[in-house]
């Protein structure tokens, strides 16, 4: 396919605004480009089909089965994305008075208050515009906790090995070393290596529960209260609140700090490259420490309140404010029966396949149930017939459906994270399980036939070394 530089036509465009009379204004030197932008040429015809061929070669969940594992593809109602694009909503300007957009800080504080009864928190900011970007404000609001109390010598995070990979990113990128804890024979928390690593020096622990292998931990209060008792912070990792919600709440198992993924769990779509909004919640005493610009009830009018001990602003205004509109059509929509609803059904839809695959001879990481998402482990293909996880992914492509994770977590070998979600119907389940079973047997009896696919997308299988040391990332003139 052609990239729309390639289809340009010098002289080639379209009308669509009204001629203007503009007033005369020269630009300082220093800010005028010194060659002439160059932009493709085309009618609206040529740009309309050449978008259109650009989508179909999308594949999202519009086109089919597609089991992220916690990335959570899940269903966003369309209606959420109306009252996202209402002219009251994206004509606001976000330098306006606080008593210009009294409607936009009402309802901050309304789904505040709402996710801060789902998540049993005090206090929530919604200014982090993605996942990580939520972790990594978090950290910087436990330092600042500790340094507060003179606290100087908590410079570790524990983080267990199943860990979401952005966990130790930013556990660094705030300054902190970071402690691996292992998991146990059980793929849970290994709790007596926990309590040999605790110490004067823990500033607090990184959980994502229940964890990339889809387990809830038995052993989440004494977790928790290990690390209180040696004067850390409990940091819960929303990424997995899809199979909890409405549940069990993460502050009743002892976390203090928390972010959401609005992007995964509460509407907007995923994927893409964003938007995204990542908002953390807290515990009281945290609170002063929450960046600034926190909408408050003054009885007559709501206004943006600063903290003095506050970590200053992490983005710029209020954050992604659109995906917080979205995410508060959902939680209005749903309500709390729909929510627990929404995290029923994830984690029956992903019981129901694991027991299909399970039965189609598939090795699961861990035994027992899961909850929201479980992983396959392909390390028997791979030692008997050669096929490899990333094998049997591109031959999923020629099914109609997206691959589930590859080669994640670390811990599991030729690893496929599968999340069903909670929209697929069972008739899309069966089918699934039908797919995986058919091309397991495929593979034991033909394996070179799922090491040619994909065979009918848009790009076959490309020589992926190649792509990773030689990418191609910008458009060459000629």
């Amino acid at each position: 396919m052609k990239l729309i530089f390639e289809r340009s036509q010098a002289g080639r465009k379209l009308s669509l605004l009204p001629e203007v009379d503009p007033k005369s204004c020269q630009l300082p030197e220093k800010f005028r480009r010194a060659e002439h932008i160059r932009l493709p040429e085309l009618s609206e015809t040529e740009i309309s089909r050449h978008y259109s061929a650009l989508e179909r070669r999308v594949f999202g969940v519009n086109q089919g089965f597609f089991p992220l594992g916690s990335c959570t593809m899940k269903y966003n109602p369309k209606i959420n994305d109306e009252l996202a694009s209402l002219p009251s909503f994206t004509g606001v300007h976000p330098l306006q008075r606080s008593q210009e957009i009294q409607g936009c800080l009402k309802l901050l504080a309304r789904l505040e208050e709402r996710l801060c009864k789902l998540l049993a928190m005090d206090a929530m900011t919604f200014q982090p515009a993605a996942g990580a970007h939520g972790e990594f404000t978090a950290l910087l609001m436990m330092k600042a906790y500790h340094l507060s109390r003179g606290d100087e010598k908590r410079n570790k995070i524990l983080i267990p090995d199943a860990a979401h990979g952005t966990n130790p990113a930013s556990a660094a990128m705030a300054g902190f070393k970071v402690v691996n804890v292992p998991s146990d024979a059980k793929g849970y928390v290994d709790l007596e290596a926990l309590k040999s690593l605790v110490g004067e020096d823990t500033a607090g622990l990184m959980l994502t529960n229940p964890n990339t292998l889809g387990l809830f931990d038995p052993n989440i209060e004494a977790i928790t209260e290990t690390i209180h008792a040696a004067g850390g912070l409990n940091y819960y990792d929303g990424a997995n609140l899809n199979p909890i919600m409405g549940q069990v709440r993460p502050g009743d198992m002892g976390f203090d700090l928390v972010h959401l993924n609005l992007h995964k769990t509460f509407s907007t779509p995923h994927g893409g490259g964003g938007p995204g909004s990542g908002p953390v919640g807290c515990v009281e005493i945290l609170k002063p420490f929450l960046p600034q610009g926190q909408p408050i009830d003054c009885g007559d009018a709501y206004e943006l309140a600063n903290s003095s001990k506050s970590i200053g602003t992490v983005r710029s205004f209020y954050g992604n404010f659109l995906v917080v509109l979205r995410a508060f059509a959902y939680v209005e929509l749903l309500g709390a029966e729909g929510i627990r609803e929404a995290s029923e059904t994830a984690v029956l839809n992903a019981n129901y396949l694991q027991e299909g695959m399970r039965a189609a001879g598939f090795q699961t990481a861990h035994e027992g149930a899961c909850m929201h998402e479980f992983v396959l482990s392909l390390a028997d293909l791979k030692k008997n017939y050669g096929v490899s996880a990333l094998d049997f992914a591109k031959a999923l492509q020629d099914e109609g459906m997206h691959p589930p994770t590859m080669y994640f977590p670390l811990i599991v070998s030729e690893a496929l994270m599968v999340e069903p979600t909670e929209t697929e119907s069972p008739e899309m389940l069966d089918h699934v399980i039908e797919v995986f079973t058919r091309l397991r047997k495929l593979a034991e009896t033909n394996p070179e036939a799922l090491k040619s696919t994909p065979k009918t997308t848009v790009i076959s299988r490309p020589d992926e070394v190649e792509a990773a040391r030689h990418p191609i990332v910008q458009y060459q003139e000629d």
